[in-house]
């Protein structure tokens, strides 16, 4: 290896030590926000909590639904 082999190689390393910190940093202000605005601290809790969600969106969809199919019989288009 040559000098500039060995240079190109330590600018790449830099390289990818700044782009690891700033990953890092997002890292952080994305579960800041995540706890913030939604109270969970971990993936894991984010994952359970969007899961539910789901479940409780589905939930209103079916009233949403019945309701409307209720309406309809009733009243006509």
């Amino acid at each position: 290896m040559t000098e500039q082999d060995l240079l190109d190689l330590k600018q790449q390393i830099d390289d990818a030590k700044d782009s690891v910190s700033e990953l890092k940093g997002q890292q952080t202000a994305l579960l800041k926000q995540l706890k913030d605005t939604y109270g969970c601290a971990t993936i894991e809790e984010a994952e359970k909590k969007a899961a539910k969600m789901k479940g409780d969106i589905s939930k209103i969809q079916g009233k949403i639904s019945t309701f409307s199919q209720t309406l309809e019989a009733k009243y006509g288009s």
